[in-house]
């Protein structure tokens, strides 16, 4: 029991599922997505083997409608289920069961659905589904990525007044639109919040922190490569994610100094120190992998007081 939406960026081709419910680790059964294929949330008296077969259905050609409608004849209790698939090419189908608890509903949009059973009242799937539209953007550079569209539907549909039982847990998954090697490669967002009292800001904050470390994965590879005006950059990006966060401002440090901006890395380094002393270790230990200057001079800098 517990409010949905799954869905597949037009622009992007990326496809996504997220969830909240008053129900304990609610995205080990309600969340499947699989890269290059679709997305499927399967909640109400929730069957779990309508993600994987779902899944594998439209993987080997069939529509969304096709997969769902497939599942549903074979199962003797469809009554009391709720279920939404999206396929590769943005065909979506969704089923609420008579047997549904109240209230319980779903609407369809372009690429998306939404869906909710035992809510407060019977606003919410139609709240989701205004917000993931607007969230759209008309312009390109308003356009929010597809997980933060996801997060925000979700918001919307707690405004309105969310699962009547209160809420404890919640899940995003995103994939690629590209068909991966194997079933578990191409996801891009993976995140649970397992048991919380409040379950969408904690996820929020989350996807918050995987954007500020896609950064400074980004910063750690430019680093190896040499290339460190690009690294600082990325580094800089992550930050403003994730502003304090030690080990972010630790690598950025180490990004201006090899882009040979001292002044600017030793308060940087400082701050950092004066938080967690294991950090001068590690420092200790990078001119010899070659991602500090062998200099012992500037060693000496950098952890003098």
């Amino acid at each position: 029991m517990t409010y949905s939406i799954v869905a597949r960026d037009r622009e992007t081709g990326e496809l996504g599922v997220a969830v909240q419910s008053h129900w304990f680790s609610v995205g080990s059964v309600v969340t499947w997505a699989r890269a290059g294929v679709g997305a499927v949330a399967t909640q109400a008296m929730a069957e779990i083997s309508y993600g994987p077969l779902g899944l594998e259905l439209m993987s080997s050609g069939k529509t969304a409608n096709e997969a769902l409608e497939a599942l549903l004849k074979a199962d003797s209790k469809s009554e009391t289920r709720q279920v939404a698939f999206v396929d590769s090419k943005g065909n979506v189908s969704v089923h609420t069961g008579r047997k549904c608890i109240p209230y319980a509903g779903h609407v369809k949009g372009d690429q998306f659905t939404c869906e909710a059973n035992l809510m407060r009242n019977n606003s919410i799937w139609g709240a989701m589904s205004r917000d993931f539209r607007k969230s759209s953007g008309v312009r390109k550079r308003d356009r929010l990525p597809l997980a933060e569209r996801l997060i925000s539907a979700l918001e919307a549909a707690e405004e309105a007044g969310g699962d009547v039982r209160g809420k404890q847990s919640a899940a995003i998954l995103v994939v690629s639109p590209t068909v991966a090697p194997n079933p578990w490669s191409g996801r891009l967002v993976d995140l649970r919040v397992e048991d919380f009292p409040t379950p969408l800001p904690e996820l929020k904050r989350l996807l918050r922190l995987q954007r500020a470390y896609e950064w400074a994965n980004r910063g750690d590879d430019l680093l190896t490569e040499g290339k460190f005006e690009e690294s600082l950059k990325a580094y800089e990006k992550a930050g403003k994610f994730a502003p304090d966060f030690e080990e972010l401002q630790f690598w950025q440090g180490v990004s201006l100094v090899q882009a040979k901006r001292f002044k600017e890395a030793k308060p940087i380094f400082k701050k950092v120190f004066e938080k967690n002393k294991d950090w001068i270790q590690v420092t200790k230990s990078l001119p010899k992998v070659g991602l500090l200057p062998k200099e012992p001079s500037i060693l000496r800098q950098i952890l003098s007081p």
